[in-house]
C-alpha cells in the first residue's frame, strides 16, 4: 500500500534519501549508542568513609558502627599503694619505676662494712671464723657498723644515757632541712637571703630549748637548709634531716646515692607532708623516692606500733599516741627501719604547717613581732585562715603537736645508743 505523498512518514524517509550525511550520522549514533550505552564513562566520587570513636577505628558508608568488642577479665594495672608497692610479686608500673632504679651503692644491710683489709688475705682459722659469726648481732648489726655508727652518733648527747632518762640529759645538735632537686622542699619555712628566718623547725626547735631548760641545745636560730647531694651532709652529722613540700619530686643518683649511705651511718630521714593525708602529690613521691633509699623488696613503710619508744618512753610520758594534725588528720606515724631501728619516719599530718603559728612560753600563740613589724613565729597566712579553711590550729592542740615533735627528737637522739654498745665484738 503507497503512503500519501504529504504523510510525515513519506517527508521523513524523503528526506533520508536526500541527505546522505544525515543518514550518516544517524546509523553512527545509533551505533555508538548500541556499544557504550551500558559504560559508565565518570564514577562519582565516593565521600571518605567516617572516622569513629578516638580508637583509630573507621566506617564505610552504609555500615552500623560496631559494638566495643567484649575485652577478656585482664589483672588491672595496680596503682600506687603505700603497703605494696614494693612487694616482689607485683609486676605494675610503679614498682619498676621505684624498685629499680639505679643503686650506685649496691644496697645491702647485711652487713654494710668491711673491715680494709691492710694485708694479703689469708684463709681463717676455724677461731676465727666462729669469731665472726658471732660478731654478727640478730638484726644484722656487725661490730663494725656498730662502731661506724657510734663515730657518726656519739656527738649528740652528753654522757652514757644508760637509765638516767632523757630529762636528765643534756643533747646538742643542729636541724637540717633537706634541700632537694625539685618540689618545694622551703614550704613550711621563711627563706630570707637564702636563711631559713622561721618556720615549723625553728619553732619547734625554740620549745624544745625552753622546755628543757636549754639542757636540749637545738640551735634553733641556726637551721639550715643542707642540699642532699653535698658531701656536707656528712661531715656536720646532722641526727636527722626533715624533708618536706607539698609537689611531686624525683630526687636525683647522687641524692639517693648520699641518703643510703647517711642512713646506714646512723642518720634519719624526717618526712612530713606539707599536704595532710595519704595519696597527696608529695605522699606518693616521697614513699615512692624513699624505696630508692632503702630498696629492699622486703621492707617498706609500716605503722608505728602503739609500743614504740616514742610513745612509751616519750620525753612527754603523757603523749601515748599520735596527735590530730593539721584539719584534724590522723594517719599513724610510718617508719622503715635498718639493723632494727628507725631509717626513715614519714609523719603525713603535716604537723610542719600547724608548727608555722608558734607558742611562745606562756603556752599561747606567740605573737611577737621582729624591727620589720613581721611576726617572728607566725606564718601570716596560716594564721590568718585558722577556723576558715585551716582546722585545729589553737593553743591546746599546737602544745600536744609540739610535744609529740619533741618526743620525735629525743628518740632520733638516742635510739642507736643501746644498740651500739651491745654490738657484738669481732
Amino acid at each position: 500500500m503507497a503512503l500519501p505523498s504529504n504523510s510525515p512518514f513519506q517527508k521523513l524517509l524523503d528526506k533520508f534519501s536526500n541527505s546522505r550525511d544525515f543518514t550518516i550520522s544517524f546509523v553512527l549514533h545509533a551505533i555508538l549508542i548500541a556499544i557504550f550505552g551500558t559504560t559508565v564513562l565518570f564514577q562519582a566520587v565516593q565521600e571518605p568513609p567516617d572516622f569513629e570513636g578516638g580508637d583509630g577505628g573507621f566506617l564505610q558508608p552504609g555500615e552500623v558502627s560496631a559494638q566495643a568488642p567484649v575485652q577478656q577479665p585482664v589483672q588491672q594495672q595496680t596503682n600506687f599503694n603505700v603497703t605494696t608497692v614494693a612487694t616482689p610479686t607485683n609486676t605494675s608500673s610503679v614498682t619498676a619505676i621505684t624498685t629499680t632504679a639505679p643503686n650506685a651503692l649496691n644496697f645491702s644491710m647485711n652487713p654494710t662494712i668491711t673491715p680494709v683489709m691492710t694485708t694479703a688475705p689469708t684463709a681463717p682459722t676455724a677461731t676465727q671464723m666462729t669469731t665472726a659469726t658471732q660478731s654478727v648481732s640478730t638484726d644484722g648489726l656487725t661490730q663494725a657498723a656498730a662502731s661506724q655508727i657510734k663515730a657518726f652518733t656519739g656527738g649528740w648527747g652528753k654522757g652514757s644515757g644508760s637509765g638516767t632518762g632523757s630529762r636528765n640529759r643534756e643533747f646538742e645538735f643542729t636541724a637540717y632541712i633537706g634541700q632537694y632537686a625539685g618540689g618545694n622542699w622551703n614550704s613550711t619555712v621563711r627563706v630570707v637571703q637564702n636563711r631559713i628566718e622561721t618556720g615549723s623547725l625553728p619553732n619547734l626547735l625554740y620549745l624544745m630549748s625552753f622546755w628543757s631548760k636549754d639542757k636540749i641545745k637545738t640551735n634553733y636560730k641556726n637551721v639550715k637548709a643542707l642540699k642532699l647531694d653535698s658531701d656536707e651532709l656528712f661531715s656536720v652529722k646532722p641526727p636527722f634531716i626533715f624533708i618536706t613540700g607539698t609537689r611531686d619530686f624525683k630526687l636525683t643518683d647522687k641524692e639517693v646515692e648520699n641518703l643510703q649511705k647517711y642512713v646506714r651511718m646512723g642518720g634519719c630521714i624526717w618526712g612530713d607532708s606539707s599536704l595532710p593525708g595519704l595519696r597527696s602529690r608529695f605522699d606518693i613521691a616521697f614513699r615512692r623516692e624513699m624505696k630508692r633509699v632503702i630498696p629492699d623488696v622486703n621492707k617498706d613503710f609500716e605503722p608505728l606500733p602503739p609500743n614504740h619508744p616514742i610513745f612509751t618512753k616519750g620525753y612527754f610520758a603523757e603523749i601515748k599516741e599520735v596527735p590530730p594534725g593539721l584539719n584534724y588528720y590522723r594517719e599513724p606515724v610510718f617508719a622503715m627501719s635498718i639493723y632494727g631501728e628507725v631509717a626513715i619516719i614519714y609523719t603525713a599530718n603535716d604537723y610542719g604547717d600547724m608548727w608555722q603559728v608558734g607558742l611562745n612560753q606562756q603556752g599561747q600563740i606567740d605573737t611577737r613581732r621582729n624591727e620589720r613589724g613581721g611576726w617572728i613565729a607566725i606564718n601570716e597566712v596560716i594564721y590568718n585562715n585558722r577556723g576558715i579553711y585551716l582546722s585545729n590550729i589553737t593553743p591546746e592542740s599546737l602544745a600536744t603537736s609540739f610535744k609529740f615533735g619533741t618526743n620525735i627528737v629525743i628518740h632520733l637522739l638516742t635510739r642507736w645508743e643501746d644498740k651500739v654498745r651491745t654490738a657484738p665484738s669481732l
